[in-house]
């Protein structure tokens, strides 16, 4: 929420990582947490200089871990 109190328009391609976490929660994640997050960030996910996520990238990223087979 802004300070004004009204919701700001989400730019996926500059979410904290918070709000990453929250909007695959809504998306139906059940095991997605800002800790497994910020894990998976220090495992080489990708993320912005200013520390915000391109959930795109995120999502590409954690794709390609999956075909890994780790």
């Amino acid at each position: 929420m802004s300070a004004s109190g009204v919701n700001a328009p989400l730019t996926p391609s500059r979410l904290a990582v918070s709000a990453v976490v929250a909007v695959l929660r809504s998306a139906g994640s059940r095991h997605i947490t800002e800790e497994a997050l910020r894990r998976d960030i220090t495992a080489g996910a990708p993320v912005n200089p200013d520390g915000t996520v391109n959930i795109l990238h995120y999502a590409a990223w954690l794709a390609r871990e999956a075909g890994r087979g780790d």
